[in-house]
């Protein structure tokens, strides 16, 4: 048989029912064979696979997955139905895993293409389906055998590890007739069953098994998905469309109608109008199209195609959904409670079920509300696991409406290799809290072996899951503390502060301390909401912030363009974070520091240094005209006077709106450059304006409109027909003053 396909599944089982075997070998690691049982269970819900790894070798692992119409799954819930023996019976897992990269299988014949080929089909998928899929009952079996028998003549030798494989098979179907047991059904990949029937010589099959590599594998069920069946998921026997396949071996009649009023539901759930006339026509064309071509049944090409042209109306945007949700399908599976598991597993499914967390296998959003006990429980869960490299959620900032520290948007997603992530995890604790606890004062001593992150690559026969190496740099260090109080891990924390402190200590590099220095702020910030105390944050913020003071001006020295521009972004954030810190002091000093590098600073942070200062209230608004005048006179680089500028309007166009003198210093500038002047600015005069909000770029364009590029202020004209009504004016100032601590004298002076 094929391993996935809906008509190999159903052949199995009326075989295996009309033979009433004995005992039934499976196609699949013998370590499992303790596993079987709980395939009857009915919280057993497909697709599920078999997770086989080794205990703190990551990068050691495999699954072997199954679908509700595997002909394996078939077999093992037929066996379990009948009080029957099952047992798998492929190469142990504890040699598969061992084996080295030289081991893995090359690439070899692809028997359903070559069959498909020689009968004409340009299509593998389509020829099983006319051949097998829509084909009832087990005599195909027996052509298929006798085909791949030919096709394995001229493959020549086969390949080293099915080699390997198939000797196993051999061997254990040799001591299953030894232990006496008459009819022996064997469910296994087409490919084999050559090599399986008639047995050789015992002898040539021990010495290929004799001295393989081997390790300490464990096995257990896992959840897995249909978009993992698929072809793009890396495992060899996958189908394009398990979504489709399971349509198929589940239906009770009329495949290709039921198909079609389910693509007609979707589309209605989307709000597209879809009704019962256009279902009837889509199926009218599949079954002409299948005609046409002479194929027995409409298949999935016949379907797709007229529900792209009836109920899509030829978008194919519409018939992508139909392909995501149908044709691969979003089944997450589900395994019962009794499946071994470590105790950092447990420990997330019983969380998952007391917060309500449900694990899905299509994207869904949450909005938490910090201030809610449950949410914010959810909140710390979600980060915990994050820490520990489970990236079953991804924070989705900017997403919602609300604002402030006490909104979290999060996106899960669950995938199968998730479970490999925790059982690599649980080296650190049972428990998630312990475990990002262990994992957090682990990074933060830099020990050896510890990673940031866990990459995901393809293995031949399933999934694999290598570590990446992570970094300890101060930044990292500050953001660690971040990611501590977001997950509440109380515990971490003070490991983590002494690393921060001691790093700090070390570290002569300016521009490291300032990068790292927003993060540990922005933590400090946290504890107003989640409970924290922020003071050890601030007191080590604080330290960071002097050291930043001192080194700044040596900093500043001898930067070239693209190293200005980032010291730029720098002092912006620093900046920034200084306003978020409780100690007034520190944002005092900071800005005389700014203050003292004024004069000496390159154009870009110059300009920038003005902007801040006069919005800190450091600079007059008269003493900042003064400056922008000197900086955009007809003396200054044209070069020079544009990064000023950039540097000094960045962010915000707000003071050219409401400052006609700044604004028409602006224009007086631009008017006086000439044109292979203003063509050299031209790039940063667009990146500066593009960065304003689009009514801040309209009302700079109408102010603008009433200049004459002599410098001077926008004139500004009264309509004839404005009548100020004084007492509603005054009413107004009053309101206005009230809410700024105002006196006003009187209504008449307030009006004027």
């Amino acid at each position: 048989m094929r391993h996935h396909g809906p008509g190999s599944a159903r052949s199995v089982r009326a075989a295996l029912a009309a033979q009433q075997p004995d005992v039934v070998l499976i196609e699949g690691p013998p370590e499992a064979d303790g596993l079987v049982e709980l395939a009857a269970d009915p919280e057993m819900c497909p697709p599920v696979a078999l997770l086989g790894y080794v205990a703190g070798e990551s990068s050691k692992a495999a699954f072997w997955p199954f679908a509700v119409f595997s002909p394996e799954w078939q077999a093992m819930r037929y066996a379990l139905g009948a009080g029957i023996p099952v047992r798998f019976c492929d190469l142990p897992a504890a040699h598969q895993l061992a084996m080295s990269e030289d081991r893995v299988p090359r690439s070899r014949v692809d028997p359903v293409g070559e069959l498909a080929s020689a009968a004409g089909y340009d299509d593998p998928e389509r020829w099983w389906e006319d051949v097998v899929e829509h084909v009832p009952g087990p005599a195909v079996f027996g052509a298929l055998a006798e085909a791949i028998g030919i096709l394995r003549e001229q493959a020549g030798e086969p390949d080293p590890r099915d080699a390997v494989r198939e000797a196993h098979m051999r061997k254990v179907l040799r001591k299953t007739m030894k232990d006496g047991y008459q009819r022996i059904a064997v469910v296994c990949g087409a490919w084999h069953v050559p090599a399986l029937h008639p047995l050789p010589a015992a002898a040539a099959d021990d010495r290929l098994l004799r001295g393989l590599p081997k390790v300490k594998a464990t096995l257990t069920w896992v959840p897995w998905t249909y978009g993992r069946l698929s072809y793009t998921s890396g495992y060899g026997a996958g189908i394009r469309s398990p979504g489709w396949y399971d349509h198929l071996f589940s239906s009770a009649g009329q495949p290709v109608e039921r198909w079609l009023a389910k693509a007609a539901a979707v589309l209605r759930e989307e709000g597209i109008a879809v009704s019962a006339a256009h279902v009837i026509e889509a199926v009218r064309l599949a079954d002409a199209l299948a005609a046409l071509r002479g194929r027995p049944l409409a298949g999935l090409e016949e379907v797709t195609e007229s529900a792209r042209a009836v109920l899509c109306e030829g978008s194919d945007l519409l018939t992508a959904l139909i392909q995501r949700r149908l044709v691969v399908g979003e089944r997450l599976g589900t395994v019962p409670a009794a499946t071994p598991m470590v105790p950092l597993q447990r420990d997330l499914h019983d969380q998952q079920r007391r917060l309500r967390l449900r694990p899905e296998a299509s994207p869904r959003d949450y909005d938490l509300d910090l201030r809610k006990p449950n949410d914010l429980a959810r909140s710390h869960l979600l980060h915990r696991l994050a820490l520990l490299g489970v990236r079953w959620g991804s924070s989705r900032e900017g997403r919602t409406r609300n604002i402030g520290t006490f909104r979290e948007t999060w996106e899960l997603t669950w995938r199968p290799e998730l479970d490999l992530a925790l059982i690599e995890a649980s080296m650190w604790g049972g428990t998630v809290a312990t475990a990002a606890t262990q994992r957090a004062r682990a990074l933060a001593s830099g020990a050896p072996g510890v990673s940031e992150s866990a990459g995901v690559s393809e293995s031949p026969r399933g999934w694999r899951v290598s570590g990446v190496p992570g970094s300890s740099a101060l930044e990292e260090l500050t953001t660690l503390v971040e990611r501590c109080l977001l997950a509440d891990l109380g515990d971490a924390l003070p490991a983590v502060l002494a690393a921060v402190r001691d790093r700090a200590a070390l570290d002569t590099d300016v521009a490291h301390l300032m990068t790292a220095l927003p993060a540990l702020v922005r933590a400090a910030r946290y504890g107003d909401v989640r409970g924290t105390d922020p003071a050890r944050l601030g007191e080590v913020a604080i330290e960071m912030m002097t050291r930043i003071c001192a080194g700044l001006p040596a900093a500043m020295a001898s930067l070239d363009e693209a190293a200005e521009r980032a010291m730029r972004d720098r002092v912006d954030a620093v900046h920034s974070a200084t306003g978020l810190l409780a100690d007034g002091e520190s944002r005092e000093r900071w800005l005389d520091t700014l203050a003292r590098l004024l004069p000496r600073c390159p154009p870009l942070i110059s300009g920038r240094l003005t902007r801040l200062l006069l919005d800190a209230g450091r600079l007059a608004m008269d003493e900042a005209s003064s400056r922008m005048s000197r900086e955009l006179s007809a003396a200054a680089p044209a070069a020079a006077a544009a990064g000023w500028a950039e540097g000094f309007l960045a962010g915000s166009g707000l003071l050219l709106v409401h400052d006609d003198k700044l604004l028409g210093l602006a224009d007086g500038w631009l008017a006086g450059l000439s044109e292979d002047s203003f063509a050299a600015v031209l790039p940063a005069l667009r990146r500066t304006f593009g960065g304003f909000a689009p009514p801040e770029r309209r009302a700079i364009g109408e102010k603008a409109g009433r200049l004459d590029g002599t410098g001077r202020a926008p004139v500004a004209a009264a309509a004839t027909d404005d009548d100020l009504d004084e007492d509603r004016a005054a009413i107004a100032v009053r309101a206005v003053a009230a809410i700024l601590g105002l006196a006003v004298a009187s209504h008449r002076a307030a009006a004027s």
